[in-house]
């Protein structure tokens, strides 16, 4: 791991590091905020997963975190949404490709070699932050915007037993029903629909899948709500199986950091009361 940049902030750290991910053949680059605490002392640790043509910068940028970390003593991870680099292949579309890794293992040629994000955020990266942070990996939340709130819901839904906590800001609540999905699952999967529903949360909780409870951020003034995102279906699902959710339409917000920083804090909280 090599360190790129390091920042003081709310008596923490922010810093931005890169390393070379066996699981993508490419160089990955990550932040993580490291709120001041105590030698020795070990901190929960909430991933933020972001969204299609987004990197770490975005929400290290604009997400706004930082205070509320640094007053519950949170770490928060920010990783990449794709492999980068010369060497790994790319699409024309802003929803393929680099900058839209959608947290799945591809299957297919030629992206199998590098689009691993499901094994890198599963696995790889969670060794690289044990290894170089304070981090207490037995207190672990999860969290992300859009494409990233699909990688958290499913990610968490398939592994209950690593996350205390799971929050999403306007997620793509199932692959099988919206074009986004559709185009990535079909590109990196195959046309098997049946070998996508692990990488739905509507489907994960049809087949069984659960967790302790669930919060959801949604604005109502998000363009992308109707034909993309589908809220909806996920309350629908909720209900019929029983699993707790809290699921918040925000009345004139859209799908922007304007919107996401603004309930960051609260989901910052809501993160730590489940991490203590």
């Amino acid at each position: 791991m090599e360190t790129v940049s390091t920042n003081r902030a709310f008596g923490g750290v922010q810093g931005v590091y890169t390393h070379a991910s066996a699981e993508t053949g490419s160089p990955m680059t990550f932040s993580v905020f490291v709120p001041d605490h105590a030698p020795g002392t070990k901190l929960p640790v909430l991933w933020f997963l972001s969204g299609l043509t987004c990197t770490h910068a975005n929400v290290t940028e604009k997400g706004e975190f930082r205070r509320a970390c640094a007053e519950h003593g949170v770490i928060l991870v920010a990783p990449d949404t794709s492999p980068r680099g010369d060497d790994v292949p790319d699409d024309e579309g802003y929803d393929f490709g680099k900058g839209a890794g959608f947290y799945v293992d591809a299957t297919q040629e030629p992206w199998s070699a590098n689009f691993r994000m499901r094994s890198y955020i599963e696995t790889e990266l969670p060794a690289v932050i044990a290894e170089h942070f304070p981090a207490d990996m037995a207190r672990q939340g999860i969290t992300g915007h859009s494409m990233g709130g699909h990688g958290a819901l499913t990610i968490a839904l398939r592994d209950p037993s690593r996350f205390r906590s799971v929050s999403a800001f306007a997620p793509i609540v199932s692959s099988l029903n919206c074009p986004w999905g559709e185009k990535a699952l079909t590109g990196y999967i195959g046309g098997d629909r049946s070998a996508w529903r692990e990488y739905d949360a509507c489907a994960l909780i049809e087949d069984g899948a659960r967790l302790p409870d669930l919060l959801v951020d949604q604005g109502t003034a998000d363009g992308f709500l109707e034909g993309q995102l589908k809220t909806h279906l996920l309350e629908e699902a909720c209900a019929k199986a029983g699993q707790p959710a809290t699921i918040r339409m925000q009345e004139g917000y859209d799908h922007s950091y304007y919107f996401i920083s603004t309930f960051m804090a609260e989901h910052v909280g809501w993160h730590a009361e489940r991490l203590k």
